[in-house]
């Protein structure tokens, strides 16, 4: 009887406290900044030095670029198998140019195996989401001052 009635004690307290459970998906919580989901990507700063996939332990990334007319690489390609990857952030460390980032999406459920392989297309695509999605988490730079302005 003393179980129940410290149990009952213990549930009565719980009743004015603020509910903790959200109704995922509908609601969806707040992920901190440093939360690693998948790859994000900017082809644009790629330089194709291929240190991300001679760093990745479970040789998830493959890439290739050409070298432009200015002498520069280039990307072509850029895959990620998700299937396999760890989401383990060396690719992200090792990057010089961070070109390759980590995003707070995570939700890559699918019936197909194949539909993991993702292409630097839907990667930087996931950028332009996480642009949208956090305005507040990319500096905005100051209008460089013009000449005679003072």
């Amino acid at each position: 009887m003393f179980g129940f009635l410290k149990g009952l004690g213990v549930t009565l307290s719980q009743l004015p406290k603020k509910k903790v459970t959200l109704q995922y998906p509908e609601v969806k919580p707040e992920w901190p900044e440093r939360f690693r989901g998948v790859h994000r990507f900017i082809p644009e700063l790629c330089i194709v030095c291929n240190q991300c996939a001679r760093i990745c332990p479970t040789d998830c990334i493959s890439l290739s670029g050409t070298r432009g007319d200015d002498k520069k690489m280039r990307i072509d390609t850029y895959d990620i198998n998700f299937d396999i990857c760890i989401l383990c952030s060396l690719c992200t460390d090792v990057c010089p140019t961070e070109s390759v980032l980590m995003s707070d999406t995570f939700e890559l459920a699918t019936y197909d195996r194949d539909d993991l392989y993702l292409n630097m297309h839907w990667l930087y695509d996931n950028e332009l989401s996480y642009e949208r999605n956090h305005p507040d988490r990319f500096e905005t730079k100051p209008e460089p001052e013009k000449a005679g302005d003072a």
